[in-house]
């Protein structure tokens, strides 16, 4: 089985590891602030914290911006469930806005709800847009209207890393105040599991840091009195075990120094799809328009008219050996967020992608031999019947 997406290890990588083992630390160690470090710089944002996942730091970026009872988060429906998820483990309401040709949000209806949220007297306190398959959102169009409207931007980069907007790194634009990277195997680079949230803002990062661990502090500065001694620490908020361990961070760090050629290889397979693809009736990914995407995913539509439409194909692409897959399932069509109200039909445009889509193998380490093995059962299975 060709999987749609793997890690790709090394011995560094091990190296790294069993380095950790036979040091002093496996959990709360050096590595940990040595991957912020590094991720801050890769990515040209001055704060950085590492936790056990994307969804953790998701969670955690809510808190942070303040996200409460009654408050409104909105996301894309095209996206994993914690996009959402995380504004309801805030107690929260979600809403959604659409996708538009780039398989994002839609700036164009983010501000026609916006236009009626205001008439309606509440508006979103978060708007969480999602760089899906590693492509960027349209993150100036979007902050201009959170100038306007008032709200804060979590950008979901989780299949981002690596990927650039406008030339600067996804994560340093600075068009987000928080920005939250995913370091699942299938991700551009990994920590087995594991995520990060930067941000430009360092009363933010207090704030998630704070979070990220049962919201104790052993920082004098932030005590309500003086310490009894060196031993001694706070809570001062309620927060989570969201710790990432040295073990994590340490193949994160060495995974960090091969991005680049990571993210290289990933347009190479991307180029090697789009000459061949282009040849069927498949629809591709659109094409990088003021942006690098980072090309975590790489999403084909089968039209129903095709070979007996898109779970057809599916069909004869897992017997063939490929491991290709669907994403996403559109959030709002979840029977949590039925009970909460939501329908198909809600958002039609994430609706009609999500009934066309495959995501076939795009990784690093995929071979020329599975790559041209890809393409031609590809081409056997959207072939005319």
């Amino acid at each position: 089985m060709i999987p749609y997406g793997r890690q790709d290890i090394n011995g560094e990588d091990i190296e790294a590891v069993v380095r950790v083992l036979r040091s002093d630390y496996l959990t709360q160690g050096p590595e940990i602030e040595g991957f912020e470090k590094e991720t801050s710089l890769f990515c040209g944002a001055p704060h950085a914290i590492a936790v056990n996942s994307a969804t953790s730091a998701l969670h955690m970026a809510c808190a942070a911006l303040g996200v409460g009872q009654g408050d409104l988060v909105w996301t894309s429906p095209n996206s994993f469930t914690a996009s959402a998820n995380c504004a309801r483990y805030c107690g929260a309401d979600v809403g959604f806005v659409d996708i538009g040709d780039d398989l994002n949000m839609d700036p164009s209806d983010l501000a026609a709800r916006l236009t009626r949220a205001r008439a309606a007297g509440r508006l979103p306190k978060v708007v969480i847009p999602v760089d899906f398959a590693g492509r960027s959102c349209r993150m100036g169009e979007i902050r201009a209207l959170a100038e306007e409207y008032g709200f804060a931007i979590v950008e979901d980069a989780s299949h981002a890393i690596g990927g650039t907007l406008g030339g600067a790194p996804v994560g340093g634009h600075g068009l987000a105040d928080i920005t939250v990277f995913s370091f699942h195997p299938v991700k551009i680079i990994t920590s087995g599991e594991g995520g990060m949230a930067v941000t430009h803002n360092a009363e933010l990062a207090q704030r998630m840091r704070l979070f990220r661990t049962h919201g104790i502090t052993r920082d004098p500065a932030q005590m309500t009195s003086e310490p009894d001694g060196p031993w001694y620490y706070q809570q001062i908020e309620l927060g989570f075990n969201y710790r990432i361990t040295d073990l994590q961070a340490a193949l994160g760090r060495s995974q960090l120094r091969r991005i680049n050629a990571f993210v290289e290889r990933r347009r190479e397979v991307r180029y090697a799809y789009d000459t061949a693809l282009s040849k069927s009736d498949l629809g591709l990914p659109p094409p990088d328009e003021g942006c690098r995407s980072a090309l975590h995913l790489y999403p084909v539509r089968v039209p129903a008219c095709l070979a007996g439409g898109r779970d057809a194909v599916f069909a004869r692409l897992r017997e063939a050996g490929l491991g290709v897959n669907v994403h996403y399932i559109p959030i709002h069509t979840q029977p949590y967020y039925q009970a909460l109200g939501f329908r198909w039909g809600d958002f039609p445009k994430s609706e009609s992608y999500y009934r066309e889509a495959i995501s076939l193998p795009m990784y690093a380490a995929i071979t020329p031999e599975q790559l041209g093995t890809v393409i031609e059962t590809v081409l056997t299975a959207v072939a005319p019947r």
